[in-house]
């Protein structure tokens, strides 16, 4: 075991990933759309909310314990549906999946993983939660479901606003594609991350979709897989669909992609037992609002009907303990633990979920708490954080 002791915030891990993982995949995770406003404002809409200090209150034996879908988890957190996961380190979904369920929190496998649904459940992974894009081929969509469903995962996720794909400049300059392409650039950035290439040499060379690959029609190699992919992200994907999918799996759905309270309602209406306050990470429409922005008006229209979570913009535990005073009673994590997991492995994904813990059980210690459940909007100054627009 590594001594990580350290890496003591993600600004450490992300330093590390960033060294360490070819320049296409790191920027996969570490970038946005278009001008990369809404990325950036994900955060920086954080830095007003401003906490309330309380002193001489009894800190003891403090608790971040709750419940996702019913589930006891050690602090409102579940791990992302990420991409190419598994080209930031070799088996990445397993590794992700295994120090998230090791550490008492949901993971999720995106549809576009590199270790497929069966590979997690053949290296000895826990039930987890599977994320669904929809596709054209509806044949091959109810063959994913039906793959989710014997692999016995406890939640499907659907993913809503990617219907079209954003405008990734930085994924187009770099030609992002897995394995990576023997141009000159690649090339030339892959010789200085040996490491990296020394994993996937003499580890389990997994370099493609594998949930994809060899199971969708006219997919048998790599050169047809990106060309289909582009193909077969539905942008006629509609609410009728989603009750549906929802009568197909029969089990909890939660939509990601939520970001105003009609769409909520909507949601609600349709029988999402969650929903994701979630901008993709400012990966698709650019220029509209931050999530914590977003957050308040979904709460106040939907957060007595069902499950609010929020992602986007999470790297410190202090903006985890906003986000749940404001209404999440959920936080999904997605850059943070893959910069430990592209920096240090499982290892790594460990200790950038023992970062944010440790940072938010010690910001609700100074705000006067001790149960998680006892903690409000009562916390935060007031006038410093977004309020309902119906107030």
């Amino acid at each position: 075991m590594r001594d990580l002791s350290k890496m003591t915030n993600i600004e450490d891990l992300r330093v590390v990933c960033k060294r360490n993982v070819p320049k296409m995949f790191y920027e996969y995770v570490d970038t946005g759309s278009w001008t990369e406003a809404t990325y950036k404002q994900n955060v920086s809409d954080f830095n007003p909310i401003k906490f309330r200090q309380r002193i001489l209150v009894d800190m003891d034996n403090r608790t971040l314990e709750s419940t996702l879908l019913g589930k006891k988890v050690k602090f409102p957190a579940m791990t992302a549906p990420v991409g190419f996961m598994g080209m930031m380190w070799a088996d990445g979904e397993i590794h992700m999946a295994k120090a998230a369920q090791k550490f008492g929190i949901p993971f999720t496998l995106s549809t576009m993983s590199i270790c497929s649904i069966e590979d997690l459940v053949e290296a000895g992974v826990e039930p987890f939660w599977f994320q669904l894009y929809v596709m054209r081929d509806r044949e091959f969509m109810k063959d994913l479901i039906r793959r989710a469903k014997e692999a016995k995962c406890s939640a499907l996720m659907i993913t809503v606003d990617l219907q079209v794909l954003g405008n990734r400049h930085r994924d187009i300059k770099n030609g992002l594609s897995t394995p990576p392409k023997f141009t000159i650039p690649n090339m030339l950035n892959l010789s200085t991350k040996i490491p990296w290439g020394l994993r996937y040499v003499f580890g389990n060379r997994r370099w493609t979709f594998r949930n994809i690959a060899g199971h969708a029609k006219n997919v048998s190699d790599l050169s047809s897989l990106s060309s289909w992919t582009k193909e077969q992200f539905d942008p006629s994907l509609s609410w009728k669909d989603i009750a549906e999918i929802k009568e197909l799996w029969g089990g909890p759905i939660i939509l990601k992609g939520i970001m105003t309270p009609e769409d909520a309602i909507e949601a609600v209406k349709y029988g999402a037992d969650a929903i994701i306050v979630s901008n993709h990470g400012g990966r698709q429409m650019d220029d509209t609002i931050s999530t914590i922005k977003a957050l308040p008006d979904i709460v106040s229209a939907v957060g007595s009907q069902t499950e609010v979570w929020i992602d986007s913009g999470f790297y410190t535990g202090q903006n985890m303990l906003k986000a749940w005073a404001l209404g999440a009673k959920g936080i999904m994590l997605g850059r943070a633990p893959v910069y430990g997991l592209g920096a240090y492995g499982e290892e790594g994904v460990t200790r950038a979920l023992q970062i944010l813990y440790d940072e938010m059980d010690t910001t609700m210690a100074f705000a006067g708490h001790r149960n998680l459940q006892d903690v409000d909007s009562s916390i935060l100054v007031e006038g410093t954080y977004p309020l309902p627009s119906n107030r």
